[in-house]
């Protein structure tokens, strides 16, 4: 009876150890598959289908897991690839390549390691491309041979579920004496552009200093001649001035003798009073403040003049 009893319980307990193991299992049949990823199942070691994100299960003994395809985009760079240019000069060029997987069953099935064959077909690639560039063209088209490239390496990537988005030249090293005379090149270059800056910039100076001189010329040529017409212009006033004073002092002389031939000739007024009279007049004048004074050329004219009148009254 006790050992019925035991041998039930050994039974029930390898049962209970043989369900938990097989149920262990099952869970370990179960797959979660990511958003980035995608599932490459095979059954039976044959393509049986392509899981997406999800949870999945494998039949035991039946289905495999092959291949884990990331649908991110990937960058792969590549070492530096010697190359020769068309004018037979040997550089070194690395280049970068970003990808992504468009048909995880082409990727896994396509070609053996895909990132191994696309980094041969990047070199062969670009050793063609640079072939038919020389130097110069090489090192100032890295657009062109980016376009060509990308190009190139979609093309012969879409058998393999691989879409090419952009191919980019990283580094273009050529030999060390190539790259010495560049130097020199561009330093001399500089030199040069360096000159021409200077001179332009002396001829520049030379130009203003000149427009300043001759401006300062036409100024002072202005203000000499403006100078020379407002001296003329005060002259003449001033000669104006003099001349008409001096025909005013006339007028006012001769109306005076005029005005004083009228009083000798109502008053009958002797000549030698005339005479003395224009003494003591000639005198008060020459005491005074002015510094011109018109003195007729000969004092005895007056005198004759005035005798004439009196001749001329007592005739009247």
């Amino acid at each position: 009876m006790f050992l019925a009893n035991a041998g039930g319980i050994v039974t029930a307990i390898v049962l209970s150890v043989v369900i938990l193991v097989i149920v262990i299992y099952l869970i370990t049949r179960i797959r979660i598959v990511r958003q980035t990823n995608k599932y490459i199942v095979e059954r039976l070691g044959g393509y049986h289908s392509t899981w997406g994100v999800g949870i999945h299960f494998l039949w035991p003994f039946v289905d495999k897991v092959s291949f884990v395809v990331s649908m991110k985009e990937q960058v792969k760079d590549f070492d530096p690839q010697p190359v020769i240019t068309k004018d037979n000069v040997t550089m070194q060029i690395d280049t970068v390549v970003f990808f992504q997987v468009t048909d995880p069953k082409l990727y896994a099935y396509g070609v053996e390691n895909p990132l191994a064959a696309i980094e041969n077909l990047s070199a062969t690639t670009l050793r063609n491309i640079i072939g038919e560039l020389e130097l110069d063209a090489t090192l100032t088209s890295r657009d062109i041979i980016n376009t060509k490239m990308r190009s190139i390496l979609d093309e012969a990537t879409d058998p393999w579920g691989i879409k090419v988005n952009r191919v980019e030249v990283k580094n273009i090293l050529p030999p060390k004496d190539i790259r010495d005379a560049m130097e020199r090149q561009m330093r001399a270059e500089r030199e040069r552009r360096e000159k021409i800056l200077l001179a332009e910039g002396e001829k520049k100076s030379q130009i203003l200093l000149a427009e300043g001189q001759k401006e300062s010329q036409i100024l002072k040529a202005d203000a000499e001649k403006e100078y020379t017409i407002r001296k003329a212009e005060g002259e003449a006033a001033a000669i104006l001035k003099v001349k008409t004073a001096e025909a005013e002092g006339i007028k006012l002389i001769r109306d005076a003798e005029a005005e004083g031939l009228k009083l000798l000739k109502a008053a009958n007024v002797s000549e030698e009073v005339l005479k003395l009279k224009s003494y003591e007049a000639m005198q008060k004048v020459a005491e005074g403040q002015a510094t011109k004074i018109i003195i007729p050329s000969d004092m005895q004219n007056l005198a004759s003049t005035v005798t004439a009148i009196k001749e001329i009254a007592k005739n009247d």
